[in-house]
């Protein structure tokens, strides 16, 4: 039996130290770190800089879901989330911010959200009184994700802010494009 033991032990404690060694990835600290909400925020300061005294302050803007640029009626997780915190900093800085999934005269695609079809931003925009559009588009490549955010005028189409950004492809943003 001792043998057996002494046997035992070894592997038992080489068990204990591969457990203890192994990182938790989905932890608050981990995930409070995470670059994704800070590039977002960085993104809309970005637009809030360029748009500084260029828009009338009683009129909002529409987000539109930040879409997946090799297939423009998609979107995922992450463009969803982009989408989300952007119009959050945009608010936070002072812009009139149309909350459309209160709306039910927008577009909407199970598991996409809030898609902007081109021949109808203008009637929107219209029937909505807003300013303008906020638009993006996400393209992936094996180890990163670039974003392109723009704030257009919907009976112009002209590009009144824009910016550019990319992404780590970690684990937490391979997970939202994943959709697990």
């Amino acid at each position: 039996m001792r043998a057996v033991a002494a046997l035992l032990l070894p592997l038992t404690l080489a068990g204990c130290a591969w457990f203890s060694e192994k990182p938790q990835e989905n932890n608050y600290a981990a995930t409070s770190q995470n670059q994704f909400v800070g590039a977002n925020y960085n993104a809309a300061d970005a637009l809030l800089a360029q748009l500084n005294g260029r828009l009338a302050a009683d009129k909002p803007l529409i987000m539109a879901t930040v879409v997946n640029i090799d297939a423009l009626d998609q979107s995922s997780t992450l463009g969803r989330l982009v989408s989300e915190q952007l119009s959050t900093r945009l608010a936070q800085g002072g812009l009139r911010m149309l909350e459309m999934k209160l709306r039910t005269s927008l577009y909407m695609k199970r598991q996409q959200g809030e898609m902007m079809l081109t021949r109808e931003v203008g009637e929107m925009a219209h029937n909505h009184n807003a300013q303008a559009v906020v638009v993006g588009s996400y393209g992936e490549t094996s180890d990163a994700v670039f974003v392109n955010i723009k704030v257009v005028q919907p009976q112009t189409n002209q590009v009144m802010a824009a910016t550019d950004y990319v992404l780590a492809k970690d684990t937490v943003v391979r997970s939202m494009l994943s959709g697990r």
